[in-house]
């Protein structure tokens, strides 16, 4: 019965994984995206020029997809708070569930206001109007992330709260302590450039893969191709190096309110001055080492304290129930590391090529961009992995365990639904992927032809309805 029950509590966990590591991608996507939209339709305000305006119309139609999938991934996350983890609802409800209803109430109305407008406005308003609305929508994506990112956030370094001694639920003191705890402003500087330079890998894989269409066909790719692939590596040139030094920061931060979480992120086990920094390694629970370990010495202590001393905490600071699975975290920061340095030297290159004016006729560098079409969504899934992962064994941070969350869930009811979920998501989510990847495999036309009316109004039917409001719950993931 024991064991029934923990493998229950793993499949509810397992579930919450699944459904939000699918849904991150297309919020991520929508905030991205829909900055890139007001920046291209505010470049033909003020230039005129009618390659903004076909790259606009080209990309808003993407929008729609990504942001439909978003909404519809969303709705079913706020369910599982109710049915899998219904203690956690209760206990944390009167602090996550006020600034989840924030996030509705400023940033929820503001996109379903103006959405409509944006998506199929462009003829029936004045320019002016159109631009403010398309504004308006990526304003509320980033409004949106900031609310979501606060109550998160509060989950990983709680502050302004005290605990009702009855009941024990988290009920707030200082709404400000809450919203701007210590966590807050790294994380939300941290998701947003990692939206934008997901986004920018995206479009510029998106133009690499017409300019080397445009290569094989024998012909010189059109205008919107060339300033849509340009726009995209200047963006992963400015914006990579930037991450860089806020994940520096996020990790100083980590080190200071969540030196567990850091510890298991490093594979370190003894708390040492003068630490290396391990490239590689396999973290063994059992025998509390890091097997297989490959380290640069002193490098460690150089990149988590900024001095070559500074003392790295380790796992066998903390009690054993109180560690986080090593192993997952260890390599998933590893992979999100690798990634950003990557797109950081893609970036590089593609100053050199365009320094060099081979930024449109380097076969081999349009080769490398398409490859890493997927590398900031996938460097985004690492990073919610350690994130999420490294909190554990906590729900709210050294306050509320996981295993103390979850509802009484009952083994073949958790069985069935992940069937169910992981099914359902494949047919669903595949198919809207394979629709978004041939409507970009269209390429950009010189007078490209208005969004279809239809796809966007569905897509605002979608997201007005009344139900719809249950989904914002579900991003505090």
């Amino acid at each position: 019965m024991q064991n029934a029950h923990e493998i229950a509590f793993l499949l509810a966990r397992f579930q919450f994984a699944f459904t939000v590591g699918v849904h991150i991608i297309f919020p991520a996507f929508s905030i991205g995206l829909a900055a890139y939209l007001a920046v291209l339709e505010g470049l033909w305000l003020a230039t005129g020029r009618q390659v903004f305006l076909d790259l606009y119309r080209y990309w808003i139609k993407a929008f729609s997809v990504v942001f439909g999938m978003g909404v519809v991934s969303g709705l079913v996350m706020a369910y599982e708070f109710g049915t899998n983890w219904s203690v956690f609802s209760k206990k944390a409800g009167p602090i996550t569930g006020v600034l989840l209803s924030y996030e509705v109430m400023t940033a929820f109305f503001m996109e379903a206001g103006f959405l409509g407008v944006m998506l199929f406005g462009m003829n029936k308003v004045g320019r002016g109007l159109h631009f403010a609305a398309t504004c308006c929508v990526s304003v509320g994506t980033l409004i949106s992330m900031t609310w979501i990112l606060a109550s998160n956030s509060w989950m990983q370094t709680p502050r302004g709260y005290r605990i009702d001694p009855a009941n024990g639920q988290f009920l707030p003191d200082d709404w400000l302590a809450i919203i701007f705890n210590p966590s807050f402003p790294f994380r939300l500087v941290h998701m947003g450039l990692a939206a934008f330079l997901s986004v920018a890998f995206a479009v510029g894989a998106t133009g690499a893969w017409h300019l080397l269409k445009a290569r094989r066909q024998g012909r010189i790719s059109s205008e919107p191709v060339r300033v849509m692939f340009s726009m995209a590596m200047w963006m992963a040139a400015i914006i990579a190096p930037l991450q860089i030094f806020a994940g520096d920061a996020h990790g100083l931060n980590t080190l200071k309110y969540q030196p567990a979480k850091l510890a298991a992120m490093e594979g370190d086990w003894n708390s040492e001055g003068r630490a290396p920094e391990l490239l590689f390694g396999i973290p063994n629970m059992k025998t509390e080492h890091t097997d297989y370990a490959i380290g640069v010495p002193l490098l460690g202590s150089l990149i988590l304290t900024h001095s070559l001393d500074g003392k790295v905490p380790g796992m066998k600071d903390f009690p054993r129930d109180q560690r986080p699975p090593s192993p997952v975290i260890f390599f998933s920061f590893r992979i999100m590391v690798a990634l950003g340095v990557l797109m950081m030297l893609v970036g590089f290159w593609s100053l050199w090529h365009r320094r060099n004016s081979t930024l449109f006729t380097s076969p081999a560098f349009h080769r490398v961009a398409l490859c890493m079409a997927p590398a900031g969504f996938l460097a985004l899934l690492c990073g919610w992995i350690t994130t999420e992962v490294g909190r554990q064994p906590w729900t709210v941070y050294g306050l509320l365990r996981t295993s103390q969350s979850v509802s009484p869930v009952v083994l073949s009811s958790m069985v069935v639904s992940m069937t169910v979920f992981v099914v359902v998501y494949v047919v669903v989510f595949g198919s809207g992927l394979g629709i978004l990847v041939r409507m970009l495999g269209r390429e950009p036309e010189e007078g490209e032809h208005d969004a279809d009316p239809s796809h966007a109004s569905d897509i605002l039917a979608t997201r007005t309805h009344p139900a719809i409001v249950d989904a914002s719950a579900a991003k505090g993931a």
